[in-house]
């Protein structure tokens, strides 16, 4: 984050204008809206800082302007110049006007254009009615907290009023049938509300790779439990005063223990928190989200699975290779490249026309390869392992069977991993076919 944004309350407070033209007077009359007393000045002098609450530079002298902004810094006043982010301590956004709701978009001074470019895209998606929204829930502030003291209780109420009929009403001006649909809904709502997991699939990490159930959830969880495959991005899309846990494990290094995740989600929804179980790729695929299920519903806690994308598509589609191709295989594999109790076994695995999409292979490569090779696979069968695979640190090493076996280990970096092996891995070509785009 560059610059943290804030608002100000303006409201019959000193703001020094200094310049003339156009640009300073569109400045002073968005400052005016926000209840400001404008002070305008063509030249500095120090003195026009006494009791400001913010100081505007557009159309003046150089001097005059490196002035002002050396004064302010001085007294610890917030500045603007209008075009020279070097000279300012506080920036103009583009602004959505939804009063009491206002939305500030910024480029860091980078690109005004673009900041006015998505401040146009944002107004298109909000009523112009969505102040009222933001007003009805002022009007009901006390009545919500004297009726639901609970804070998890409150918030899931106000989630659903202020997405639901009473919004929808007041958007529409209809305020009275909306303050009686949200008094309705007040009165039936849980004082005590039931916990409850979700087991979400985050993907191989890319923020835009989760689906729409997925954001909605990370939106309203109470508590966030996550583990360590590639979910930075999406963490970032979640709700930020969430409780966020780490229970991220690896192969033979656990930070908890499974028995004592699935405790902790039990606890955590028995305090009537909304529990988003945060793992990469899909939760049913090595994820352990069936262990967790199963542990949820011995518990009496109600459980919802949200699929997410899982690493074999991820890996496949990022390095331009085909799980599956008429030519070449007509089934894929998942598994594992290590059991429960650390030993591998691949029979069965090798057939014809498939392709094997290995997870957490890589540490046991080499007793791979051997037991591939003495199931009758070949030790030339083209082979590639995709390392954090759907995210932009996305590496790809291809070969064979053989070859990445030999390579692989030194090549990693420890991040997730996959390989795959069959034909159809060398039907991308070297790069796969996004190397033709």
């Amino acid at each position: 984050m560059q610059h943290f944004p804030v608002f100000l309350d303006l409201q019959a407070r000193p703001v020094l204008v200094l310049g003339t033209g156009e640009v300073a007077e569109r400045k002073a009359d968005l400052l005016r809206q926000a209840g400001a007393e404008i002070r305008f000045a063509a030249a500095f002098e120090e003195a026009l800082l006494d009791g400001c609450a913010l100081a505007i530079g557009a159309d003046a002298p150089e001097a005059e302007l490196q002035a002002l902004a050396t004064a302010c810094r001085a007294r610890g006043i917030p500045v603007n110049v209008v075009d020279r982010p070097a000279l300012c301590t506080a920036l103009m956004p583009a602004i959505i006007d939804r009063a009491p709701v206002t939305i500030a978009v910024s480029s860091g001074g980078a690109a005004p254009v673009l900041a006015r470019m998505i401040r146009q895209k944002i107004e298109a998606l909000l009523p112009p009615g969505l102040g009222r929204v933001a007003a009805l829930a002022e009007r009901f502030k006390s009545a919500v907290r004297a009726r639901l003291p609970d804070l998890a209780a409150r918030r899931r109420f106000l989630d659903a009023a202020l997405g639901g009929l009473p919004a929808d009403l007041a958007i529409a001006g209809r305020e009275v049938e909306a303050d009686t649909a949200f008094v309705a809904a007040l009165d039936s709502a849980e004082t005590r509300p039931r916990g409850m997991v979700h087991l979400v699939g985050a993907g191989p990490g890319a923020a835009d790779l989760l689906t729409l159930r997925a954001l909605r959830l990370l939106g309203e969880a109470d508590v966030i439990v996550h583990d360590r495959l590639g979910t930075e991005a999406v963490l970032e899309m979640a709700r930020r005063d969430a409780e966020r846990i780490f229970v991220g494990k690896a192969r033979a290094n656990h930070c908890m223990k499974q028995e004592d995740i699935n405790a902790l989600l039990v606890r955590l929804a028995r305090e009537g928190k909304r529990v988003v179980r945060l793992k990469g790729g899909d939760p049913l695929v090595f994820g352990r989200g069936g262990e967790e299920a199963e542990a949820l519903a011995a518990a009496g806690i109600p459980c919802e699975v949200v699929p997410g994308v899982t690493a074999a598509l991820a890996c496949a589609a990022g390095a331009g290779i085909p799980l599956t191709h008429r030519d070449a295989a007509r089934a894929v594999t998942f598994v594992t490249g290590h059991r429960r109790d650390g030993g591998i076994d691949v029979r069965g695995l090798v057939q014809p026309g498939q392709t094997l999409a290995i997870y957490m292979g890589i540490s046991t490569l080499a007793p791979l390869r051997d037991g591939l090779i003495a199931e009758g696979m070949p030790p030339s069968m083209p082979a590639a392992v995709v390392e954090r695979g759907g995210t932009p640190q996305q590496r790809v090493l291809r070969g064979t069977l053989d070859s990445i076996a030999a390579e692989a280990p030194a090549w990693v970096t420890g991040g997730p991993a996959l390989l795959l092996v069959g034909e159809a891995v060398a039907r991308g070509g070297a790069r796969g076919w996004l190397a033709a785009a």
